[in-house]
């Protein structure tokens, strides 16, 4: 059996952001120290064109889960974007279950790379990215600010099933 770790959610993200009404309220599993799975659930206020995803919401969906791998080597850690590629090959539903799954592919002192997905149910990606992000500390990231209060660990009431289909899944 995986040994997965979920990491923590904030308040406000538009992405993760449990008590923001907005949010896509995602929630991050660590598959091992390379590898971050998202779970989100699309609603019909994030499309564009009827019962299809905003590809400005699959963009940030990919930007998060792929700037977030470095969280499961370092904690204390965080990706700033420098550079996200994506390729739009299949629409996304609104009002499914939907999984991201991301791989940090090199590391040095101050950046890292990654590549991921969104899978579709048939294990097919819908939209693949790339990108290089700078580590900084939130600390560097709020300019010194207190972020501490708007972060916090999300505990599942319920046990973790990450379909087969998004784990094996090659990104």
């Amino acid at each position: 059996m995986q040994n997965i770790t979920k990491q923590n959610n904030s308040t406000s993200c538009f992405v993760c952001g449990q008590e923001n009404p907005h949010s896509l309220k995602t929630k991050f599993y660590a598959l091992d120290e390379n590898t971050l799975v998202a779970e989100f659930t699309t609603l019909d206020e994030h499309q564009s064109y009827p019962g299809v995803l905003h590809g400005g919401i699959a963009a940030a969906i990919l930007d998060e889960t792929m700037g977030r791998t470095i969280l499961n080597i370092d904690d204390s850690l965080w990706g700033v974007t420098i550079d996200l590629n994506l390729k739009y090959r299949k629409p996304l539903p609104t009002d499914e279950k939907i999984y991201a799954k991301a791989i940090l592919e090199s590391s040095n002192k101050r950046t890292f790379s990654c590549r991921g997905a969104i899978i579709l149910p048939d294990g097919k990606p819908a939209v693949t990215a790339t990108g290089k992000f700078m580590k900084l500390t939130l600390s560097q990231i709020t300019s010194g600010g207190d972020f501490r209060s708007h972060w916090f660990l999300v505990k599942d009431k319920e046990s973790v099933n990450i379909p087969d289909y998004v784990l094996n899944c090659p990104i």
